[in-house]
């Protein structure tokens, strides 16, 4: 091996991280490194990381690099990736930065711990351990530590290359020299010499130039001074009302949003959004042009989709409905503008998805019904734009949401079938548009929850698996997409729980546990971003549910602990999401049957009572949504088992059982169905059981909790060979169409 091919090519020189408190020196190295010209004595020797090139660039500095990227995680991860050298800018503020430690640790990952070079101008290395001055320490955990054979910072201290700009130290020529030494792997005196030497042979050249463009850059920039007089004083009034509104909308729409809300910095915005919100709502909406107005509606919609992502609701709402007043004049003012109605029904759609969290399928309706009919208005003269069609085949989604929640299941169809119809015209238009694609996964996953609410497991198995194609096939294609990872992950867990319901339990651990992982993965990613968390506690508890049924109870502890603490934290921070309310209460219900197996009746019986306490009134505001209803009558079964009166178990049974009987619709539910058996058992009423355990039988159902109820009874309860078969065929079925959709 060559020298030359001793390192992988790579993109860039150089990636350059730092905090944004210290962008002045970022900017100031990065101009540094890419205009400066290697001596031509020096440029093609060879190195042990290759021959020397004539210059540095291209450097990487996120801040510049990603303006239109729209997935920073990805682009930091792939930049690490095709960069030779690192480059931190090592301060008190990089070393609090977790983004900072971060990027140094994914880069000594790679293994180039070697090609790390440090850059000190500000506080003191090593402060961190002498009492008192741990705030001055300039250096982050990562920088300090290497790694262990694990992947992991180990204890011991390592002290990393570095050229200081401090008072007193390098000063600025020569700490450059000694980060363009180490990144050409050369010694300091060698470029020292060939500097000096190329400075002499070009210093009476320069000298002279310097006198030309020093004279004509006085006389042009006398020349600029006046003409930038006369525009200032023309032009200063509309500038005074004009620049802190387009300097902070370019802040929020680019910088800011575009390399900040997809991955990882969401808290970076999180610090501006208080501020933004307050200075969008002081401006006029008279005397501004509709330009800006479409700008200033889009960056309150974006600022409200960040504060969704972080879990904070009541802001979410806030910022949302700022930006429908402004998109909503702007279309009643063009009603022959597609683009503008669009963006008003967009607005419509994420208010009301945010009074959905919040359990208000009153106003979410309302909401949604409002953007279908300004969607409606606008399609007669739009009627083959893809996009309209795309925002129509969500507005019936979330429309099929709410009346899914309300029990109307029966009604709720039709809009996930015009979804599923729009949906499929979108990506026969377009095949490879990921948008299209994901909401024809979604369209099937819609179909899939039905379908099980109805009975039939083996439709909706084929539903979601066509889901799963789709997802995993989006996410193949772009492994670093950590949206598409969300996605994969969802479906894959959903598939997995369902299996379950038939008896494969192999097939349903394993998909979850791929569902937790992938989770894990995301969460170290971005912690601050709420869905990611509400993933991994979700699947944990639901893993940890699996495997207590089949006798794992250690590792069934360990991960619904985890769940319990995720799931404390996002209740904490937004006690207005009632669907996490309900996560949070099933969680407290497997950490209650836990307890049952381990014969702690006490701490069963007090647990189960939590979770009875936040799911009691989650129903009585939604008697009608299924997993509500189904966690309560388990709540409520469980709680019976543990009871210490016989009376008090038999009434929680019957109140359970009353419950259940009286759905408006998808009574054939099986796991509702199993839950009623489970009760009516208890209750000694084994002859009304029978005929819904034949139900259970006919729809292939074999989840573990309900065979353990049955082999208590000594119910007879053989595999249903003729289901296996039908399942079978089903998924070969229905997962056939989603292959074309690619």
């Amino acid at each position: 091996m060559t020298p030359a091919s001793a390192t992988p090519a790579c993109r860039y020189r150089a990636f350059i991280s730092y905090s944004h408190r210290d962008k002045a020196w970022a900017g100031w190295l990065h101009r540094a490194l890419e205009t400066y010209a290697v001596p031509k004595r020096l440029v093609g020797q060879a190195t042990a990381f290759g021959e020397i090139p004539a210059r540095l660039a291209p450097i990487f500095r996120d801040r510049d690099e990603l303006a239109s990227a729209t997935d920073l995680g990805r682009k930091v991860n792939e930049a690490l990736a095709q960069s030779e050298s690192l480059l931190v800018i090592c301060s008190p503020h990089s070393a609090s930065s977790r983004w900072v430690n971060e990027e140094v640790l994914a880069f000594k990952r790679l293994g180039r711990s070697e090609r790390i070079f440090c850059l000190m101008v500000d506080g003191e290395p090593g402060a961190s351990e002498l009492p008192g001055r741990a705030a001055e320490e300039c250096l982050a955990p990562a920088l300090r530590h290497p790694l262990g054979a694990d992947g992991e910072l180990s204890h011991q201290r390592t002290e990393p290359i570095a050229a200081d700009v401090r008072p007193g130290k390098d000063g600025k020529a020569n700490a450059k020299l000694k980060l363009i030494a180490g990144m050409l792997d050369l010694g300091l005196d060698v470029l020292k010499r060939r500097e000096l030497q190329r400075r002499a042979r070009r210093m009476a050249a320069l000298a002279t130039l310097a006198l030309i463009v020093m004279a004509a850059t006085t006389a042009l920039a006398i020349t600029a001074l006046i003409a930038r007089h006369a525009a200032v004083v023309a032009s200063q009034a509309a500038e005074r009302r004009q620049k802190q509104a387009e300097d902070l909308v370019g802040f929020m729409l680019g910088d800011l949003n575009d390399k900040l809300r997809q991955v990882s910095r969401l808290d970076i915005l999180e610090a501006v959004d208080d501020q933004a919100m307050n200075y969008f709502q002081s401006l006029p909406t008279a005397d501004v042009t509709d330009a800006a107005l479409t700008q200033r509606a889009k960056a309150l919609e974006k600022i409200g989709s960040v504060r969704q992502d972080q879990g904070h609701l009541s802001a979410a709402m806030e910022s949302y409905q700022a930006a429908s007043k402004l998109a909503a004049a702007l279309a009643e003012k063009a009603p022959a503008d597609t683009t503008r109605q669009l963006a008003y029904a967009q607005v419509l759609a994420f208010v009301g998805m945010t009074h959905w969290y919040q359990g208000q399928l009153d106003a979410a309706q309302k909401s949604f019904e409002s953007a279908q009919t300004v969607l409606q208005r606008a399609k007669p003269s739009a009627a083959d734009d893809l996009a309209l069609k795309y925002e129509l085949a969500m507005i019936n989604n979330n429309i099929g949401h709410v009346l899914e929640a309300r029990g109307r299941l029966d009604e709720a169809i039709v809009p996930y079938g015009r979804m599923l119809t729009l949906s499929q015209k979108l990506v026969a238009a377009e095949p490879d548009k990921t948008e299209w694609a994901t909401q024809l996964g979604v369209a099937h996953n819609n179909l899939g929850k039905l379908a099980l609410m109805r009975g039939d497991l083996a439709t909706a198995i084929a539903e979601y698996a066509a889901d799963d194609a789709i997802e995993a096939t989006l996410s193949a294609r772009d492994p670093q997409d950590n949206a598409k990872r969300e996605n994969m992950l969802a479906v894959r867990a959903i598939l997995g729980r369902t299996l379950a319901l038939t008896g494969d339990i192999d097939r349903g651990m394993h998909d979850l546990q791929q569902a937790v992982d992938i989770a894990t993965q995301l969460t170290r990613v971005d912690p601050n971003n709420a869905s990611f968390q509400d993933h991994l506690a979700l699947y944990s508890s639901q893993t940890g549910r699996l495997r207590r049924l089949s006798g794992d109870l250690p590792s069934a502890r360990t991960l619904n602990a985890q769940s319990l603490s995720i799931f404390l934290a996002l209740t904490k921070q937004d006690p207005a999401n009632a669907g996490r309310q309900r996560e949070f209460a099933e969680a407290q219900l497997e950490q209650a049957a836990q307890a049952q197996v381990a014969g702690q009746t006490a701490a069963a019986r007090r647990q189960a009572q939590a979770a009875l306490a936040i799911l009691a009134p989650l129903l009585a505001t939604q008697p009608d949504d299924r997993a509500t209803l189904l966690a309560t009558a388990s709540a409520k079964l469980l709680l019976a088992a543990v009871a210490e009166e016989a009376q008090v178990a038999q009434q929680l049974r019957s109140d359970a059982l009353n419950a259940m009987q009286a759905v408006k619709s998808g009574g054939d539910d099986p796991r509702l169905l199993a839950l009623r058996v489970e009760a009516l058992l208890a209750l000694g009423r084994k002859t009304e059981a029978q005929p819904l355990i034949q139900q259970l039988w006919n729809s292939g159902y074999r989840d573990i909790a309900l065979m353990n109820v049955l082999r208590r009874e000594h119910i007879d309860y053989p595999a249903n060979k003729a289901f296996q078969q039908k399942l079978l065929t089903a998924i070969d079925t229905n997962a056939r169409p989603q292959g074309r959709a690619q």
